[in-house]
């Protein structure tokens, strides 16, 4: 699984959280971000270190721009399957905004994003990340039973690689939350290799690759 390429969005989370501002400059709606030009040159370095090991049979990826970016990017040449299961959690009525922006604007909810915690909170009009989680078990047992055998990559967002992890690696929701705190880098690699018809954990989060940029 890869994390897609930096994304003009997340440059403009960055600058509103620097600028300690209530919302981003978000010009489009989610499904409609790219690729930063770093972004682009991050999918390149991609593209090389799987053209130098193992390329993919599958490729798969959500149908959120940026992640089809990076995926066309990487392997020009590939047949790239659009899953709407892997894409970004939907925010609802608080996309755009950054926590301050959601204390100032929506008090209540964050109240209850306070009370539920990160894992069981669902915003209005959005998702929690058990709506994700439930999306990624039927596309993964999906993937044991049509891809046995094959290498299959899959381009995605943060939030869906590191519920991924959960549910292959059966871990409980403190044991993720724990490992979530470390941010899933752009374009980073995590990958599972079946063992006797098990996944075992290869490698989790790693931008050797990227060391360049």
């Amino acid at each position: 699984m890869v994390r897609h390429g930096e994304s003009t969005g997340n440059v403009a989370h960055a600058r509103a959280e620097r600028d300690d501002a209530e919302q981003t400059d978000i010009p489009v709606w989610d499904a409609d971000v790219p690729l930063s030009d770093l972004g682009c040159a991050q999918s390149q370095a991609l593209g090389r270190r799987l053209a130098a090991g193992e390329p993919p049979d599958v490729v798969i990826s959500s149908p959120y721009l940026r992640a089809l970016q990076t995926a066309r990017i990487a392997l020009p040449d590939a047949s790239v399957i659009r899953d709407e299961r892997l894409r970004d959690r939907e925010m609802g009525v608080l996309y755009r905004l950054t926590p301050k922006g959601v204390a100032a604007r929506f008090p209540e909810e964050m109240a209850r994003w306070q009370a539920a915690g990160k894992f069981y909170y669902r915003p209005p009009s959005g998702e929690a990340w058990t709506d994700l989680a439930l999306r990624m078990r039927t596309l993964l047992a999906e993937l044991a039973r049509e891809q046995e055998g094959r290498r299959v990559l899959i381009v995605a967002h943060d939030v869906v690689i590191v519920l991924a992890r959960y549910i292959i690696e059966g871990l409980s929701v403190e044991e993720i939350l724990e490992i979530e705190k470390e941010p899933v880098a752009n374009c980073s690699i995590s990958r599972w290799r079946y063992e006797n018809g098990t996944p075992q954990p290869v490698m989790y989060n790693d931008i050797s690759h990227l060391l360049a940029y």
